[in-house]
């Protein structure tokens, strides 16, 4: 049983961005099939697509089989104007989300924006002020902190039995399938202007939910390498396998940090989390992601061999949890597990299915989903580790 927040009716939702010939298809892939489950029905009905254009939303609304009444809409302004929505999903490329998607919220509408938030600081700050003044919901997609793994180690290091944390330490590289080489549909992702690339999405998913774990770094503690490794990037035609264009990168491909994490009663006073992030492919056999939580007692291992996305993709392998008890020098599997609506949607869908449902269900900001302001400090400590550039 749960009560959503449109006094126990199903929210009209637009989705902004699901289209039948996007390169990047992240709203058919992990929001829609959270929408057309029986649960997702009894949630959110969707009413209406906005595209670049009325003709391009018709096409999407043909291609993923919705309701003849769905609305088309091509103009955010449009969409805004619409006095029977509830609820914008915006998946746009993120350098298209603020102007999607603000004038819904100077409408009064609820918003869920995937992650990045906006391409800079003063549009992000902007769409939080509209929350501000509107007194609206904005959820944005840092959906890892939900993911069965992630709340895991929460659990394990929330419940005492390995004493408090002393130090972590994290592993990654990935955040694009190849070192050099990107899809034409992704060339922004080596344009900082963008706002969308390796760092912001897949170095900010991890330290996001890492954080969640293990309490926020201290700020003016974190000391923080970049390096721009293969600054000469190719292009190619997904389709034929053609490289087509050489661009030149600026973003870092190489990320190390150092910082104190905030003392909590999980934590010693002089805790500290070390990460390393390269972009592309690891050694053969090393796995994508490791993590691990040195603790009084004991030391935690979680090991994610296909991918560092522990909100989406890395599952192709199986995500493992291992805990090394000091005491007896025993290592001890630890499982997790998918609930029983997640496994109603394929596996990419289903930590979006989480926040989705809990933001549906009324369920607390910070308990259930992450709102604006949160997240703003996410990318605002990013960002701020990125500095100027001068590492280029």
């Amino acid at each position: 049983m749960f009560v959503t927040s449109n006094n126990g009716k199903p929210l009209r939702v637009a989705l902004i961005g699901l289209s039948s010939s996007a390169i990047t298809s992240w709203a058919s892939l992990a929001h829609l099939p959270c929408l057309k489950t029986s649960a997702g029905l009894a949630r959110f009905t969707i009413s209406a697509l906005c595209n670049s254009s009325v003709n391009a939303a018709r096409s999407a609304i043909k291609a993923y089989d919705l309701p003849p009444t769905t609305k088309a809409y091509g103009s955010p302004g449009d969409l805004a104007n619409d006095p029977d929505i509830d609820l914008v999903i915006c998946n746009t490329r993120v350098d298209k989300h603020y102007e999607t998607v603000l004038p819904s919220l100077k409408a009064g509408k609820d918003a869920y924006i995937e992650w990045p938030i906006a391409s800079n600081k003063d549009q992000i700050e902007e769409l939080a002020r509209a929350s501000k003044e509107k007194g609206i919901r904005i959820a944005i997609g840092l959906q890892g902190r939900w993911a069965p793994p992630v709340l895991k180690l929460k659990e394990i290091i929330q419940s005492g039995v390995l004493g408090k944390v002393l130090s972590s330490e994290v592993r990654a590289y990935g955040g694009t399938k190849d070192r050099e080489i990107l899809p034409f549909g992704l060339k922004y992702f080596v344009q900082r202007d963008v706002g969308g690339n390796p760092i912001t999405i897949g170095v900010g998913h991890v330290i996001d939910f890492v954080q969640s774990v293990l309490g926020d770094l201290v700020p003016g503690s974190v000391h923080t390498h970049f390096q721009l490794q293969r600054p000469d990037v190719r292009i190619r035609n997904p389709e034929t396998g053609e490289i087509i264009e050489r661009i030149r990168s600026n973003i870092p491909d190489l990320v190390s940090l150092h910082g104190n994490l905030s003392s909590s009663p999980n934590t010693v006073s002089s805790a500290t989390l070390s990460f390393l992030f390269r972009r592309g492919q690891p050694f053969p056999s090393t796995p994508a992601l490791t993590w691990t939580i040195n603790c009084d007692l004991g030391e935690i291992r979680l090991l994610a061999p296909s991918g560092i996305s522990l909100q989406a993709a890395a599952y192709d392998e199986q995500v493992t949890i291992q805990i090394h008890h000091f005491d007896n020098n025993e290592v001890e599997e630890v499982q997790w597990e998918w609930d029983e609506l997640q496994e109603e949607v394929p596996i990419i869908a289903r930590s979006v299915l989480k926040c989705l449902y809990g933001f549906a269900d009324g369920t607390k900001e910070g308990e259930g989903w992450v709102g604006i302001e949160d997240a703003a400090k996410r990318a605002e400590q990013i960002e701020g580790w990125l500095g100027d550039g001068s590492w280029d």
